[in-house]
């Protein structure tokens, strides 16, 4: 193994997780969440050579998967991967396992570039800069978006789920 390969394999190993949950909480699937990072790693590894001279690479990364995300989500609906089965209903193991599922379903319902601007403000604690920075947009458009998103977010938790 070369020496690029050792250190993206390192990095890769540090920091895949995070990418993984963060990505979850985009998309709401595990399986697209994984695909979404694994999108996100290879483009950079295409470009190790170029970005990995910086002392922080999280930010990159985090920009490709917040595009991949939303570059996901503009194909058309034929071309998209669909789950055809549902899942058996399986009692929780306690509330916040209950708590969490209704967060993430009330995720999914925000429209994607809020739903972005959540999780990299409020779950990746990423200031108002970053944010605009990994979505390139404006921190106007950041604080507006996350006023919405918030905003969208409490009517989804007040309202009853059926």
């Amino acid at each position: 193994m070369s020496e690029r390969d050792a250190a993206f394999a390192e990095y890769f190993a540090a920091r895949s997780g995070i990418m993984r949950s963060t990505a979850f909480l985009l998309c709401g699937d595990w399986h697209r969440a994984e695909d979404l990072v694994q999108i996100a790693f290879t483009k950079l590894y295409v470009h190790w050579n170029a970005v990995a001279r910086h002392d922080n690479l999280d930010p990159y990364v985090r920009r490709t998967l917040i595009h991949a995300f939303i570059d996901d989500g503009r194909r058309p609906w034929w071309r998209r991967e669909r789950p055809h089965e549902v899942m058996p209903e399986r009692e929780a193991a306690c509330d916040l396992a209950d708590d969490r599922l209704t967060l993430v379903h009330a995720l999914a319902r925000i429209p994607p570039r809020q739903r972005a601007v959540l999780i990299l403000r409020y779950w990746e604690d990423q200031s108002v800069e970053d944010t605009a920075t990994a979505l390139d947009c404006s921190t106007g458009t950041v604080k507006s978006q996350a006023a919405r998103g918030l905003d969208t977010l409490r009517t989804l938790l007040s309202t009853p789920v059926s």
